[in-house]
Order: C-alpha cells, then sequence, then structure tokens
C-alpha cells in the first residue's frame, strides 16, 4: 500500500478542508462534491485523513461492517447469527474506480469457489465495503449512468440488496458520499448533483510561497 500524504501537511484549499472535515465529523450532512481543475489536490487531500479517522464497533466477521448496537439495521446474514460479538474497525476511505463494473458495485458470489466446491458466498460490493465509511468517487462525472443510478439508489434508502445465483442478501449502506470532478471534463448529472448537499469548488494555488 502506498504512503498517503499528511493531512496537516496540506497547505491551502481551507474551504475544502473545513467542509470535508465536517461530514467526517457528522456524516448525516450527507456528502461533499468537489469541482476544481487538475493539480488542486482533490485526491490527495479526500485520501490524506484515512490515520485521522475514528474507530467504531462492528459485528465480528460481517462484512458490511454492521453495528452490534443496531439490531434494527443488521444485514440479512447477521439477522441469522446466533450469537454476536464486536469487533473495532477503523473508518476507511473506499474509492470507485471508473472501470467499476456493476457486480464489483452492488456484490456478487464468489465464482471460482462456486465452481470448485459448489457453495455459494456472498462478495461485498463496493456499496458494502462503504457502509460506515466513506465512498469516494473520483471523476463522478464521467461515471456511467448505471452504476450513478446504483449509487443513488443506496444513499436514498440506505440499504443495498444483492441478488445473484439464486441468493439474496440485503445489507445497510450509509456512507459519507464524497465525489471529485474536472469542470473541463464535462457536466455533471442534475440527479447526482440534487445529491450532494455541500460543494466546493477549488481554484489553483497561485501563491509563490504556498505553492513551494
Amino acid at each position: 500500500m502506498s504512503r498517503r500524504f499528511l493531512y496537516s501537511a496540506v497547505v491551502g484549499q481551507e474551504r475544502f478542508r473545513r467542509a470535508y472535515l465536517a461530514n467526517i465529523i457528522n456524516p448525516k450532512i450527507g456528502g461533499l462534491l468537489i469541482s476544481g481543475p487538475k493539480g488542486t489536490g482533490k485526491s490527495t487531500i479526500v485520501h490524506s485523513v484515512e490515520q485521522l479517522l475514528p474507530e467504531y464497533n462492528a459485528v465480528k466477521g460481517c462484512v458490511f461492517n454492521c453495528d452490534p448496537a443496531d439490531t434494527a439495521s443488521y444485514c440479512s446474514l447477521c439477522r441469522d447469527r446466533s450469537a454476536v460479538h464486536a469487533v473495532r474497525k477503523k473508518m476507511r476511505v473506499v474509492s470507485l474506480p471508473l472501470s467499476c463494473t456493476e457486480d464489483r458495485l452492488i456484490g456478487s458470489i464468489d465464482i471460482e469457489k462456486l465452481l470448485k466446491t459448489g457453495t455459494k458466498e456472498i462478495v461485498p460490493g463496493i456499496l458494502g465495503e462503504a457502509h460506515r465509511n466513506i465512498l469516494y468517487v473520483d471523476e463522478v462525472n464521467l461515471l456511467p449512468d448505471h452504476l450513478v443510478d446504483d449509487i443513488l439508489d443506496a444513499a436514498a434508502l440506505h440499504w443495498n440488496r444483492i441478488e445473484r445465483e439464486g441468493i439474496s442478501v440485503s445489507h445497510p449502506a450509509e456512507f459519507v458520499l464524497v465525489g471529485s470532478m474536472n469542470p473541463e471534463e464535462g457536466d455533471l448529472r442534475p440527479q447526482i448533483l440534487d445529491r450532494f448537499p455541500l460543494c466546493v469548488k477549488l481554484a489553483s494555488v497561485t501563491d509563490e510561497a504556498a505553492r513551494v
């Protein structure tokens, strides 16, 4: 894993940093859109907070990070457990690549294991991994429409359903949605633009001392 740039070493972009930290402290704000040209530190700052993110309790062995204290929000798999034990996990940034497939986003089954053993095992998608974490979508304006629709559905309902090969699993999907875009590369669909309660427009740092 590559070493992340330290958040404390970032100079400038105060509005972006303040809005980002506000979402981390209070995820109920609902997300952040960062708009700016290349070279303004969008991705660098988003990933730089990983060492500062808090820890939380999760159900031991749950791939969807269910909260052991919130039984009403258990995933289908946790509801079937005879006993639940808590484990500490650290909040993290989950990135959604532009090359992502719908199966990778929503979730699927382990095809290799199915072919070898006949066992059907759920593989969590990015929406499952992002539960109680930060979901970062770089170049969100270039994301295919069908993936945008899946993200919007999960963000609105706070749930995601995986249905593959006769298996149906539902799990909570509450995350801080952070998107970044370069306006020179295209506009953002109004449906997803409305999903971001906060938007920060960045400009290149021109001050010579700050750039150094």
